[in-house]
């Protein structure tokens, strides 16, 4: 078992509400870069002229990257702290925004896709650490708070395109420069915020008199969660648009209602996700939610009205947004960041890779039938949460050295 090393000053000052406001800046911040690095590749894409392989390869250096930073950061934030490494992650990831401003080549693009996965791996894995243990020292659920901050900074982020755009009158590849600029120097105030407010995280132990423990079987199970529910958010973001124009032979700008009602209503789910915590327990929160996300690509698969179409990204966006922030949290609460690291880079793993799976079966089976196999998978969910615990009995500080 895996080990708190803490103290009564560490668990005063992370169940602060201070501590709380630093850690969903955190999760706020790195959605934002996050979500301004996928809004401006189009605008990037036409600035270099680059063609779907070379924006493919960027993107997977930059997911090699991430999943390699996501091992080390989380064997980090245990050994030093999650607080170092989320702010030696935010400097990095503010590194790649200021690179892909400046970037007049590709090789220069395909330096900073790498910066992103570095910088975002490391910052992913600690930030949930550390929310793991504001968590555990306030003892009440806050995961789902924490991460509709992160969905509403990705949003935030991604429509930063637009009303910049706008409001200077710029588009296309013009407006990669400002945005990027604009991005870094808001990250480069919150990074001087949080270098301010962010509590010291306590030290996971992972040694039993001198012999370093194993990763817990559990672990595992996590992730195969991870995977399962990241193909399904992966295919959610990146198909829902695409999936109503072909199948409803609506306008694109119509079909964007697929992508509109999947993220409003993760937004919304996590943000009421904490009080469903509380009252049902992380096991149910998660197989509900594994539920209702089966049930929306269920009827995606087999309705073509409109209306009836974004219903069912509506329960996709519902059910996958129940689910990572449970599962996250138990994965924490197990083992600190290094089983985090695990169970994250699963999740991120399957999120980069799942939608060119579905894009493989969308040429052979029509982007209908496709949307079957993430529904499999979301009932995959439901019954592998049954290995999760029962009650919410993890969020009593365990383990603490006083």
């Amino acid at each position: 078992m895996s080990q708190i090393v803490s103290s009564t000053q560490f668990v005063l000052a992370l169940a602060s509400r201070t501590s709380a406001i630093a850690v969903a800046l955190m999760f706020a911040v790195n959605g934002m870069l996050i979500g301004g690095y996928g809004g401006s590749l189009p605008s990037l894409r036409e600035r270099l002229d680059l063609s779907s392989t070379q924006i493919a390869v960027m993107l997977f250096c930059g997911g090699v990257a991430g999943i390699a930073s996501m091992q080390i950061g989380g064997r980090l934030a245990d050994s030093v702290g999650a607080r170092r490494v989320v702010l030696a992650g935010l400097p990095i990831l503010i590194a790649a925004a200021l690179t892909l401003a400046v970037a007049w080549s590709y090789p220069v693009a395909v330096l900073g896709g790498v910066l992103v996965g570095l910088g975002n791996g490391a910052m992913d894995v600690a930030m949930n650490a550390l929310g793991v243990q504001v968590e555990a020292a306030r003892r009440t659920a806050i995961m789902s708070r924490f991460h509709a901050f992160f969905s509403v900074g990705n949003f935030v982020g991604a429509g930063a395109v637009l009303v910049m755009a706008l409001a200077l009158g710029i588009t296309g590849a013009g407006i990669v420069l400002p945005l990027m600029i604009t991005l870094s120097v808001v990250a480069s105030v919150v990074w001087a915020i949080l270098w301010r407010i962010a509590p010291e995280a306590a030290v996971v132990n992972h040694s039993v008199d001198g012999v370093k423990t194993k990763i817990p079987r559990t672990a595992w199970v996590l992730g195969a969660m991870a995977l399962a529910f990241g193909l399904s958010e992966g295919t959610a973001v990146d198909w829902s648009s695409l999936h109503v124009t072909d199948v409803a032979l609506v306008d694109s700008t119509v079909g964007a209602f697929g992508l509109i009602a999947v993220s409003g209503f993760m937004v919304v789910i996590r943000l009421l996700g904490d009080g469903l915590v509380t009252r049902f327990g992380r096991r149910n929160v998660v197989r509900f939610g594994g539920l209702c996300a089966a049930l929306g690509y269920t009827t995606v698969t087999l309705v073509s009205s409109l209306p009836l179409l974004i219903l069912g990204w509506a329960l996709v966006g519902l059910g996958v947004g129940m689910i990572a922030p449970q599962v996250y949290a138990v994965a924490g609460h197990l083992g600190g960041g290094r089983v985090l690291a695990v169970v994250v880079t699963f999740g991120y793993a399957a999120f980069l890779a799942g939608p060119a799976l579905i894009g493989f079966l969308v040429r052979h089976l029509g982007i209908q039938h496709a949307m079957a196999v993430p529904a499999v998978l979301c009932v995959g969910i439901v019954f592998l949460a049954l290995t999760m615990p029962k009650t919410n009995a993890a969020l009593e500080p365990s383990g603490s050295s006083h």
